[in-house]
């Protein structure tokens, strides 16, 4: 006779599986004093040009393994005005409580939406958005930064090279301390002036999806993932990101490229790959186990040294390396270039490995 608890198990298990929501993660590794972070700060619902009610984000972004996202409606831009109230703030509102129950970290946020230029701007950890719906743009921006909000200017290039230069009010809003940070990756689109620009101006670099229509993954893979921010918190919860965001701690996940600074990007290569010590040698051959513990698929050029030519590191995978030694040689340094985490427009990052002598 089965016991009461084995009973109990089995009345319970099928409400138990009709229930369950199933989440799939996205294992970026942690840096040796950060916690890895993957959001997305770009967002749009019914209550802006979205569509899809403000909760289905929250079950999209912990089915595909996100940890945090804003959702940022337009603030002027209202096609659903007949149909949905304008209220800037209800799909927060909506979504608190499903986020908490979900163990997700939500933002509250809004895009201050002007012609090209000045262009697009989303406004993090606002505390009310009913203060941006102003037609003065610097006014709108300067209620957000009144509230702690961190700005970021969307997708400049959206409407080309030349509507989304670098104008005099973009300059007027850095020289401010009003604009903090700027999309180098919207949706589909990777934007080399703004990675530049970044750079030299000592800005946060983002990038998020942009996501209109609902989305139709089932989880998120090194193929097929939303554009999206990887942020190094070494807080808890929105105020550990804004904390990261402020301090530029980023990395950006854009198709089979990670984007951003190389004192970020070097100890997130060092995170994700490890190298076995050789555990065979036959005269200058060795043969070495090497770990990607990352999502992302690694592609590797060689710049000098001994190695492959070229070495393809899939996701998650263990890879088997041949290693012809130079004569007589019983360790050797290995540099090459990571020609999909980008340091600089154009620019892979540098590394180089010392091989362990072989047994």
């Amino acid at each position: 006779m089965p016991s009461r608890f084995a009973a109990l198990l089995i009345l319970l298990l099928p409400t138990a599986s009709a229930s369950a929501q199933i989440r799939h993660e996205i294992r970026v590794p942690d840096l040796p004093e950060f916690r890895t972070l993957v959001c997305d700060f770009h967002m749009h619902t019914v209550f802006s040009d979205g569509t899809v009610w403000p909760t289905v984000r929250i079950d999209e972004a912990w089915r595909t393994g996100l940890d945090a996202i804003a959702l940022s409606d337009h603030i002027e831009f209202q096609p659903h005005a007949a149909d949905i109230p304008t209220n800037h703030n209800r799909p927060f509102q909506l979504c608190e409580q499903r986020a908490k129950e979900h163990g997700l970290i939500l933002i509250r946020a809004a895009e201050i939406t002007r012609q090209t230029p000045p262009g697009h701007f989303n406004a993090l950890f606002v505390n009310d958005v009913k203060p941006l719906e102003t037609a003065d743009f610097l006014e709108a921006v300067r209620q957000a930064n009144q509230q702690g909000a961190f700005v970021f200017w969307d997708h400049h290039d959206w409407q080309g090279p030349e509507a989304g230069g670098w104008l005099d009010i973009h300059q007027q809003l850095l020289d401010g301390k009003l604009l903090h940070g700027l999309e180098v990756a919207n949706a589909g689109n990777y934007f080399p002036r703004a990675h530049r620009w970044c750079l030299d101006k000592n800005l946060t670099m983002l990038g998020n999806s942009d996501i209109h229509p609902p989305d139709l993954r089932a989880e998120s893979t090194s193929g097929d993932h939303r554009t999206c921010t990887l942020v190094f918190a070494d807080g808890e919860g929105a105020e550990g990101i804004r904390q990261a965001l402020v301090a530029g701690r980023t990395a950006v996940w854009f198709g089979d490229r990670v984007i951003g600074r190389r004192e970020w990007l070097a100890p997130l290569f060092d995170a994700c790959v490890e190298v076995d010590p050789p555990h065979l040698r036959a005269g200058n051959d060795v043969w070495v186990r090497v770990r990607n513990r990352s999502p992302f698929d690694l592609k590797l050029s060689r710049t000098a040294g001994s190695g492959p030519e070229r070495i393809e590191l899939p996701a998650t995978t263990v890879s088997l390396l041949k290693i012809r030694l130079p004569e007589n040689g019983t360790a050797t340094e290995f540099a090459y270039t990571v020609d999909n985490f980008l340091i600089e427009p154009g620019i892979g990052l540098p590394v180089v490995h010392r091989l362990a002598q072989a047994d």
